[in-house]
C-alpha cells in the first residue's frame, strides 16, 4: 500500500516501505501542471506503475 501526504510544498510517500519525498518542481515537471491543480491519482501513477486508483480523484489545492 502508498501512503501518500501532502502539504504546500510537496508530497510525503511511504512506497513498499520505503519513505521519500516528491518535492513540489518535480511533480509539476512531470504531469506538465501547476502543483495545486494536480490530483492524487496523478501522484500515484508517478510513485507506481499500475496503481489501484479508487473513488475520485481529489486536487491538491482541495487537498492542502
Amino acid at each position: 500500500m502508498t501512503t501518500l501526504s501532502f502539504d504546500e510544498k510537496g508530497v510525503d510517500v511511504v512506497y513498499e516501505g520505503t519513505e521519500f519525498r516528491l518535492e513540489k518542481d518535480l511533480i509539476e515537471e512531470a504531469t506538465e501542471k501547476s502543483y495545486m491543480d494536480v490530483t492524487d491519482h496523478e501522484v500515484l501513477q508517478i510513485v507506481e506503475k499500475r496503481p489501484s486508483l479508487t473513488g475520485e480523484p481529489r486536487r491538491i489545492g482541495d487537498i492542502v
